[in-house]
C-alpha cells in the first residue's frame, strides 16, 4: 500500500462547519499539514479551526467559506487553494443536502439547490483538483455520498437520483484513474447522526430506528480508514451494510413490491396528516 495522501498533505474537507465533515477533519488533525475548512457559515468554520489548532498548534488550518452550489465559485475554491498552498493532495467532498417528502410536494427551488451542491459542486471541484494530482502522480478524492446512492427510496426521489449521479461518477471514475497514482474512495452510509434531517425536512415524522443510525464521528473514522486503504466503496454500519447489501441482492421484483408498499403507506400517512390539520 503506498503513502496516504493524507500525510503531511494539503486536505480540503468540504460541508466542514458540522456532522461528517467536521469529524473527517478531527480525524486527520495530527497528519495533514494543513486543512483546508469549507462551507457556508464561517462562524462555525472559524469555531473549528479554533478546536483544532488546540489540539494541534502546529497544523494549518485555512478557512475559507464558499457556496459550492454555484460551480464557478467551485472551481475557483480548488484553484485558489492550490495556488496558496502549492498543491492539493486530497479532496473530501462532503457537503450536501437532502429533501424528504413526495416529490409533488418539494419546493422546487430547494430541490435545484440541492442537485446543484451534490451534483454540479462537487464535479466541479472533482474537475478542478484532478489535473494537479494526476501530474503529480499522487492524491485523491474521498467522496461522501449515501446508502440512497446504492439503493431506492420512496420519499427521497430527487436526493437518492442525486447520489446514483456520484456512485455511477465515482466508480467511472476510478476506473479511469487506474496506474495514476490518484485513489478514489466512495463512503456510502445509512443514517447517520447529523443535521441531515433537520436540513432536510421530515413531514413524515418517522424516526431512524436507533440500532442503525450511526454516529458521526464512526462514519468519519471508517471513510478515513477506507482511503487511507485505497478502498473502492464502503457502507459504515453493520446494519446499513446489511440493508444496503440485501437491497443490491434482493430479486428487483420483490424491491418493487416492498418499496410500493412503502410509498403507498407514505403517502396515506401524509393525507392523513393533511386531513387532521384541515
Amino acid at each position: 500500500m503506498s503513502h496516504s495522501p493524507i500525510d503531511g498533505g494539503v486536505v480540503l474537507i468540504t460541508g466542514a462547519s458540522s456532522g461528517i465533515g467536521e469529524r473527517i477533519a478531527h480525524e486527520v488533525v495530527f497528519r495533514a499539514k494543513v486543512i483546508v475548512l469549507v462551507a457556508r457559515r464561517k462562524d462555525r468554520l472559524e469555531a473549528l479551526a479554533a478546536t483544532l489548532h488546540h489540539k494541534r498548534p502546529g497544523v494549518e488550518i485555512d478557512v475559507r467559506p464558499c457556496d459550492l452550489s454555484d460551480p464557478q465559485a467551485a472551481t475557483k475554491l480548488i484553484k485558489d487553494v492550490e495556488s496558496a498552498h502549492g498543491r492539493l493532495d486530497l479532496l473530501v467532498n462532503n457537503a450536501g443536502l437532502g429533501d424528504i417528502g413526495l416529490f409533488e410536494d418539494a419546493d422546487l427551488d430547494k430541490t435545484l439547490l440541492m442537485l446543484n451542491l451534490n451534483i454540479l459542486g462537487l464535479t466541479a471541484t472533482t474537475r478542478a483538483a484532478l489535473p494537479g494530482m494526476i501530474e503529480r502522480g499522487k492524491g485523491g478524492v474521498l467522496m461522501i455520498s449515501s446508502g440512497f446512492g446504492l439503493t431506492v427510496m420512496p420519499g427521497f426521489a430527487a436526493y437518492v437520483g442525486s447520489k446514483h449521479y456520484v456512485t455511477g461518477f465515482t466508480e467511472s471514475l476510478r476506473a479511469e484513474l487506474a496506474g495514476t497514482g490518484v485513489r478514489v474512495t466512495q463512503v456510502c452510509p445509512g443514517p447517520v447522526a447529523t443535521e441531515f434531517e433537520q436540513n432536510a425536512g421530515n413531514p413524515t415524522d418517522m424516526a431512524v430506528p436507533g440500532f442503525i443510525e450511526i454516529s458521526a464521528e464512526h462514519c468519519a473514522r471508517v471513510a478515513v480508514r477506507s482511503f487511507d486503504e485505497d478502498l473502492a466503496i464502503v457502507t459504515p454500519g453493520f446494519f446499513a451494510s446489511l440493508l444496503v447489501g440485501a437491497g443490491q441482492l434482493g430479486p428487483r421484483m420483490v424491491q418493487r413490491w416492498m418499496l410500493n408498499f412503502a410509498g403507498k403507506s407514505m403517502r396515506k400517512k401524509l393525507a392523513q396528516q393533511r386531513e387532521d390539520a384541515s
